[in-house]
C-alpha cells in the first residue's frame, strides 16, 4: 500500500509577516537617523537600538498572536467592544502617520535615483535628464499602484518582493560596513565614543521612533491573517516576529556602525550628504551600494507603509480589511498619492512641509499610545484570546513600551507641536 509522505515545508515558507514588517521599519527615516546617531555618538547608542527592538519585537508578537487566534480583524474587535469611534480614531491616526512616513519615503527614492545617476551617467547626460529626475517619484508611485492592482493574491506577491528587498538591504549595508572597517582611520589615542545622551535627546528619540513603530506592529495582525495562519500556527508567528525583529536590529546596527567607523564627528542632514561622504572613502562602489540599499529600504517601505494606513483606516471605517476589497486598495492608493503630492511640492516648488509634518506629529501624540493600549487590551482579553492571552513577562515589557510611547508623545507635544503652533498664532496676530 502506498503511503503519502509529507512534503517538507521550505524554511522561507515559515516566514512572511515579520519579514514584511522589518521592511517597513527600515525606511529612509531609519537609515538617516541611525547614520546621524552613529556619526554623532559613535558606538555609544547601539544599546538604544537593542532596547527599541525588544519593544518592537514584543508588540509584533502581540500582533502576530492576535492575528492567528482571533476570527475577526482588530478593528472589528474594537468596534464590537468599544464602539465605532475608537476604531475610526485609530484608523484615521494610522492613516495620517503612514502619509507622513510616505512623504519621507518619496524623498528617499528621489535622493537614491539622483545619487545613483552620478555614478551611472555622464555629466552631460545627467545634466540633460536632471529635470526629469524630479518626477521619478511619480514613476515609482505608479509602479506601486500597479503592484497593488495587478495581483489577485496580493499578500503572496508582497511577501516574495519583500524577501528580495531584505536581501538587497543586507548585502548592500553589509558590504558598506566591510568597506567602512577596511577604511577606518587608526587613531593614536582612544577617542570617546560620544558625550552622554540625555533621555530626551532628539537623536535618541528619533532612533527609538524609527525602530519602535507601533502602527507596523499593529498591522502584524492583518499580515498574519492574510498569510492564513490560525491558532495552530501561533508558534510560527512568534518565531517569524522574532526573526523580523532580529533583521531590523542587524540592518540598523550595520548602518550605525558604518557611520561610527568612518563618519565620526560629521553633521549629516540628509541622504545626499551621507552618500557624498561615502564616495571618497569607499571608492567607486561606495555610493552605489549605499544608494541600492536606500532604494530597497525606501521602496519596500513605500508599499507596506501605504498598506498599513489604507488597510487599518478601511477596517476602522467598517469597509473591510482584506486585500481583495475595494476600500482597502483605494485608501492605500490615497496614502501613496498624498505622500507623493507633498514630496513633489517640496522637490518642485520649494513648498514648506513643516505644517504637514506638525499635523502628523500632533496625530501621532494621540494615535501611537492609543494603538499600543488597544493591542495590549485585545491580547489580554480572554473572550478573544482564550488560553493565548499575554504572559506576565510579556505584559511587563508591553506596558513599559506603552510608557515609552507616552513619554515620546509628551515630548513631541510640548517640545515640537505646541511651540510651533504657538509661534504660528503669534505670527498671525
Amino acid at each position: 500500500m502506498n503511503q503519502l509522505t509529507a512534503v517538507p515545508i521550505k524554511w522561507y515558507h515559515r516566514l512572511g509577516p515579520g519579514l514584511i514588517t522589518a521592511c517597513v521599519v527600515i525606511g529612509p527615516g531609519s537609515i538617516t537617523t541611525s547614520t546621524q546617531v552613529g556619526a554623532t555618538h559613535g558606538f555609544a547608542l547601539t544599546w538604544v537600538v537593542l532596547v527599541a527592538v525588544v519593544f518592537m519585537m514584543t508588540f509584533m508578537q502581540l500582533g502576530a498572536r492576535l492575528g492567528a487566534v482571533a476570527t475577526q480583524s482588530p478593528a472589528e474587535l474594537l468596534r464590537s467592544r468599544f464602539g465605532r469611534p475608537l476604531a475610526v480614531l485609530i484608523g484615521i491616526g494610522t492613516f495620517f502617520i503612514s502619509a507622513s512616513f510616505q512623504f519621507g519615503n518619496n524623498l528617499g527614492v528621489d535622493a537614491a535615483v539622483k545619487e545613483l545617476s552620478r555614478d551611472l551617467l555622464s555629466a552631460e547626460t545627467r545634466e540633460s535628464l536632471l529635470p526629469w529626475f524630479d518626477y521619478s517619484v511619480v514613476a515609482f508611485n505608479a509602479l506601486a499602484i500597479a503592484f497593488l492592482l495587478a495581483f489577485k493574491n496580493l499578500y503572496r506577491a508582497l511577501e516574495r518582493l519583500m524577501m528580495c528587498f531584505v536581501g538587497l538591504m543586507l548585502i548592500s549595508f553589509a558590504l558598506n560596513l566591510v568597506f567602512a572597517l577596511a577604511n577606518q582611520t587608526p587613531v593614536a589615542e582612544p577617542v570617546a565614543d560620544a558625550a552622554p545622551a540625555s533621555l530626551l535627546d532628539f537623536s535618541l528619540l528619533g532612533l527609538v521612533g524609527t525602530t519602535f513603530v507601533i502602527t507596523a506592529a499593529f498591522y502584524q495582525a492583518y499580515l498574519v491573517q492574510q498569510k492564513g495562519w490560525t491558532r495552530d500556527d501561533v508558534a510560527l508567528g512568534m518565531r517569524d516576529a522574532r526573526i523580523g525583529s532580529i533583521l531590523m536590529a542587524l540592518i540598523t546596527l550595520m548602518i550605525m556602525c558604518t557611520a561610527a567607523a568612518v563618519l565620526r564627528g560629521q553633521s549629516l542632514l540628509n541622504y545626499t550628504e551621507v552618500s557624498s561622504q561615502l564616495a571618497p572613502l569607499f571608492g567607486v562602489w561606495g555610493r552605489p551600494l549605499f544608494c541600492i540599499g536606500l532604494f530597497a529600504a525606501a521602496y519596500s517601505s513605500f508599499l507596506v507603509n501605504s498598506m498599513i494606513g489604507g488597510f487599518i483606516l478601511a477596517d476602522g471605517l467598517g469597509l473591510g480589511s482584506r486585500p481583495d476589497q475595494p476600500a482597502t486598495r483605494a485608501l492605500t492608493i490615497a496614502v501613496l498619492v498624498i505622500g507623493m503630492g507633498v514630496a513633489l511640492f517640496v522637490i518642485q516648488a520649494g513648498f514648506d512641509p513643516v505644517p504637514a509634518v506638525v499635523a502628523a506629529q500632533a496625530v501621532t501624540v494621540i494615535a501611537a499610545p492609543l494603538t499600543a493600549w488597544a493591542l495590549i487590551w485585545l491580547t489580554n482579553n480572554k473572550s478573544i484570546m482564550g488560553a493565548d492571552t499575554n504572559s506576565t513577562a510579556t505584559n511587563v515589557v508591553a506596558w513599559l513600551g506603552f510608557g515609552l510611547l507616552l513619554v515620546m508623545a509628551g515630548y513631541t507635544a510640548f517640545a515640537k507641536v505646541i511651540p510651533k503652533v504657538t509661534y504660528w498664532i503669534s505670527s498671525a496676530a
